[in-house]
């Protein structure tokens, strides 16, 4: 594998020599390498294999990138003290001018210069690293917030459209192609119960109450960033940089930060949403967008992470049904266990959603 590294790294324009490279995180999507060179004091590098099988269009999306990080590198350049290699992502160009190739197999790769010594956690274990998670997210939808030209691509249609994701399950649900829907009545069932209600962000988007806005859509907080001291530094992942509702981020968000036990705990009594995190993102986060959101979206955030924590594990359950096409897994139930585990942090949030919605008016 170092040998096609090095083959693929070498059709890239940098200052440096390839050393090694090995796997690198734990995404579910596309397939990631750090890369070491050999020149001290020179940069390090994330290569990535692109799922094209997910992603269909990569050239859009990486225009999408390319938009994004070019206005993020504006605003930082113009901020003094900034630093521009560790605050935002940097795109590396190909010898031929493009920020990604295609190799003899038709493979799609790009490469990021890596951002050493930073810290992400799976798991936030203190207040203060969910607010500096919160300004993270909170600084770059500000930042985004007047991005010229057309709307960026929608590089997954309807992402985080419940609607769709709702039919789409449906349908999976009645083809039932591995005869799993048997083992799922109590999922189903709970799907059932709240499938209108998850449905008012959407409504409210409809009506022109909340605005369209650029969203991350992906904000688990592995793709938060923060620097050695476990300050704010960068947000990463921008596959989903896309239009959308500022919900969409906040729940992703508090979805991970807050929940006291992994995406596929399997022992369901650990999975809890803690309220004191939920309180610091969202100090954090306000901290950033107080400005640029309006009093609807403000009221909404508290209901934001039931819906996405819902829209997630009715994902995971959809692939489960269908054959675990999406996310990769590492054992064959993997993806139901990761549903399981979501309702049930579903179900936290409910239990303690008053005081959640308290939280934001006294914010806000």
């Amino acid at each position: 594998m170092n040998q096609d590294l090095k083959e693929i790294f070498d059709q890239f324009h940098t200052e440096s020599t390839f050393e090694s490279g090995a796997p690198y995180g734990s995404g579910h999507i596309h397939d990631t390498f750090l890369v070491k060179t050999i020149e001290k004091g020179k940069d390090d590098y994330i290569l990535q294999r692109l799922n094209n099988r997910i992603f269909k269009n990569i050239p859009q999306l990486q225009n999408n990138i390319e938009r994004v990080t070019g206005h993020l590198r504006a605003k930082l350049i113009s901020k003094p003290g900034a630093d521009i290699k560790r605050e935002c992502l940097n795109l590396v160009y190909s010898n031929e001018g493009k920020s990604w190739i295609i190799d003899k197999y038709q493979n799609y790769w790009r490469m990021y210069i890596f951002i050493a010594n930073h810290r992400s956690y799976n798991i936030v274990d203190s207040p203060d690293k969910a607010f500096e998670g919160g300004k993270a997210i909170g600084k770059f939808q500000a930042m985004l917030s007047d991005l010229d030209g057309a709307p960026l691509f929608e590089t997954i249609p309807g992402f985080h459209d419940i609607e769709k994701r709702l039919e789409t399950f449906y349908d999976k649900l009645n083809a039932d192609p591995l005869s799993r829907a048997g083992s799922v009545k109590d999922e189903t069932d709970f799907v059932l119960k709240r499938a209108e209600e998850m449905k008012v962000i959407l409504r409210l988007g409809t009506k022109g109450e909340i605005p369209v806005r650029i969203t991350h859509n992906d904000t688990k907080f592995n793709n938060i960033l923060l620097d050695e001291n476990d300050k704010a530094l960068c947000v990463i992942d921008l596959d989903t940089v896309m239009p959308g509702y500022v919900h969409y981020d906040f729940g992703d968000a508090i979805r991970t930060a807050a929940n006291m036990a992994s995406e596929d705990e399997k022992d369901l009594s650990q999975v809890k949403m803690n309220i004191d995190l939920f309180r610091a993102y969202s100090e954090g986060y306000l901290s950033e967008t107080s400005g640029t959101l309006n009093n609807i979206e403000k009221k909404y955030l508290a209901f934001a992470p039931r819906l996405i924590t819902f829209t997630i594990a009715l994902r995971f359950l959809t692939d489960y049904l269908d054959g675990d096409n999406y996310f990769k897994i590492h054992h064959e139930h993997q993806n139901l266990q990761r549903a399981r585990a979501q309702f049930k942090l579903v179900e936290s949030m409910e239990e303690q959603y008053d005081g959640m919605k308290k939280i934001i008016k006294k914010l806000i």
